[in-house]
């Protein structure tokens, strides 16, 4: 073992020891992933970060944080951690945080790769297909049955809308259909247990008249911009989407059973009307693959945890 990894392998179980407490039964998930987990550009980046373990000691909460809070208020045992690096794809976490990674065995792995499926070729997909492959031997070396979930990533706006983009020219939702290509074929290679389909809720809100389609044209009254400032990373309301997608797909549980008054929804600043237009969204998409089944709407009184802190 090289003095890098053996420092990030010991760095990962100091973290590990001073995580916040989960029991013995606790399902261990680890994000892998980027700015578009750790949730660059929005209040989401450090949400509760007190309620996840970040690997790298950043103080990240991110879309992880997110799930922590959909899995608690669904009455579900949860120990998250994340690993992320701004502007990466899976070949930088293999070579520079493969001791980290594994540090342990886990028993659900959600990881992405560059945004662009490689920031070199952009539209090039051999690269997330190999580094999948290999990242997903490495942690079947800690638990040969963990359940790896691939999260193809959404349409961004800056190479859509721009011609210099690398999808200039094609509607929005072209990208977002090349790129869950690309993490079908990884999925296949890497023998994964499902894609989680991000990118494409994010194209079935904006047709449902939910998101705004060109942020660069203005915001249309009533809808949400899913991307923050720079049109490429998420806003709140597209980390939140992305959280409840990955909430759906690796529990099984329909996002709309969190109900309107759902907590993080509340405390980052969502309308129910909003809460509940994009749980409708993320359960839609997740019911083209017959993977998640309707279950009974959630109250809609404010829950009490709202106000419970971490």
């Amino acid at each position: 073992m090289t003095l890098t990894r053996l420092t990030a392998a010991l760095v990962a179980a100091a973290l590990l020891v001073s995580s916040p407490a989960a029991s013995a039964t606790a399902i261990r998930l680890l994000f892998i992933g980027n700015s578009f987990t750790f949730a660059y550009g929005s209040p989401v980046r450090y949400y509760r970060a007190d309620t996840v373990t970040d690997l790298n000691g950043e103080g990240t909460g991110g879309v992880p944080a997110l799930f922590a809070s959909f899995a608690r208020q669904a009455g579900l045992d949860y120990d998250v951690s994340l690993e992320t690096s701004p502007g990466k794809g899976l070949d930088f976490h293999l070579a520079e945080k493969a001791g980290v990674i594994g540090s342990r065995g886990w028993d659900k792995v959600v990881m992405h790769g560059y945004s662009t499926l490689d920031a070199v070729k952009p539209r090039d997909p051999a690269k997330l297909i190999a580094t999948s492959a290999r990242m997903a031997a490495l942690l079947r070396e800690k638990n040969p049955k963990v359940e790896i979930y691939l999260m193809a990533t959404w349409s961004r706006a800056d190479q859509v809308y721009p011609a210099a983009g690398a999808w200039a020219g094609t509607a929005i939702g072209v990208m977002a259909r090349d790129v869950r290509a690309a993490y079908d074929k990884a999925a296949a290679e890497a023998a994964a247990t499902a894609v989680l389909p991000v990118g494409e809720a994010w194209i079935r809100a904006i047709d449902a008249g939910i998101a705004d389609a060109n942020p660069y044209d203005g915001i249309d009254a009533g809808k949400v911009d899913l991307w923050t400032y720079d049109h490429y990373h998420g806003s709140t309301y597209g980390y939140y989407l992305e959280a409840l997608v990955i909430f759906g797909g690796i529990t099984g549980r329909d996002p709309r059973s969190l109900g309107a008054a759902e907590c993080s929804g509340f405390e980052l600043g969502l309308s129910r009307a909003q809460v509940t237009a994009l749980q409708q969204v993320a359960f839609d998409q997740l019911a083209v693959a017959g993977t998640i089944k309707a279950a009974p709407s959630a109250s809609t009184a404010t829950p009490a945890r709202c106000n419970a802190g971490g």
